[in-house]
């Protein structure tokens, strides 16, 4: 889920083994274009996070323009306004995701690192879906102007953000944060449909649960309440399901998340599954949420590993990780 976050929840029935909850970071799942989600006490409505970590008023003014793309547009700055009336959002999310599409599509056949094109696109969705889930009558009339297919991807990110924002508390600025770049997006798919293979559990499942508790590895701190690793399991839970592997290992991780959502239910009922892996039906609906995205275009996948880690504190939203 798409930010660092004490997350409230309700104290869960006594596990079978153990179980595996989030981080206390729901990297918030809403931001651009995929947006983890979370942050309940969000920046009051007609602000936003900028890159650097202050709140500055919303604007209407045009992005900030970045380097040319190779396709030879101009790219979204790190710290872009976002649009604040409903046509320009509308067109902000059209442009913004055909174009990151492109370079998903472009980027995508190789395994080296993301380009800056897609860092930029993907960021700036990321804000433009974050801003949408805070500010409900804007989105609901921008999405009005959207083609069918963007508005009910749209619709869903936003939903998926507002569950996991509601399950967020904004901490203290003195926390401490530690985070790390993602491994690359090639690898963590193998590692995803290996353990498909093996489990039956979907690969889109299994990515969209390492989004929305770490998102994709970049979030190294442990749970308030101990849970460890890309996938974030409580110690007793690994050691009953972790088949033996290093839990802060990202395939070991992977396959011992199959395993245990296997053990639960899935593939046959993955509400049931994921309820147990974490038990609030915010967090699952959030993650089926982000999982069907990823099945109608694999492209989505792309777009929130290159979704960053925002921290909500009581002082403010700030963005830890991607483009300065």
């Amino acid at each position: 889920m798409d930010d660092f976050r004490r997350p409230f929840r309700p104290r869960p029935p006594k596990p079978r083994a153990s179980r595996g909850r989030t981080l206390a970071v729901l990297v918030l799942v809403g931001a651009a274009l995929a947006g983890v989600g979370g942050c309940g006490g969000a920046a009051a409505s007609g602000t936003t996070g900028d890159a650097s970590g202050t709140l500055s008023p919303t604007s209407a003014a045009p992005p900030a323009a970045s380097t040319p793309a190779s396709s030879g547009r101009t790219l979204p700055a790190p710290g872009a306004p976002l649009p604040t009336d409903p046509a320009r959002l509308a067109t902000a999310l059209r442009e913004t995701t055909t174009a990151l599409n492109a370079a998903i599509d472009r980027w995508r056949p190789a395994k080296a690192a993301p380009p800056q094109d897609v860092q930029l696109l993907a960021l700036y969705q990321q804000r433009l879906y974050r801003h949408a889930a805070r500010n409900r009558a804007l989105a609901d009339r921008a999405f009005a102007r959207l083609p069918a297919a963007l508005a009910a991807q749209a619709k869903d990110n936003v939903a998926a953000l507002r569950e996991l924002l509601a399950l967020t508390r904004p901490i203290k600025p003195s926390a401490v944060f530690k985070v790390q770049p993602a491994r690359p997006a090639a690898e963590l798919l193998g590692h995803f449909k290996r353990a498909e293979r093996r489990f039956g559990v979907k690969w889109e499942v299994l990515a969209a649960v390492m989004f929305a508790e770490t998102k994709f590895g970049r979030v190294r701190a442990d749970s308030h309440a101990g849970a460890q690793g890309p996938m974030q399991f409580m110690p007793a839970t690994w050691r009953a399901y972790g088949l033996g592997g290093d839990v802060q290992n990202p395939r070991d991780a992977v396959m011992g998340a199959a395993n245990y959502l296997h053990a639960s239910g899935a593939p046959r009922d993955y509400r049931r599954a994921l309820h147990a892996y974490n038990p609030s039906q915010a967090y699952v609906d959030a993650v089926l949420l982000h999982a069907r995205q990823i099945e109608r275009d694999p492209r989505a996948y792309y777009a929130y590993y290159n979704w960053q880690v925002f921290v909500l504190t009581t002082a403010g939203e700030r963005r830890l990780t991607g483009p300065k």
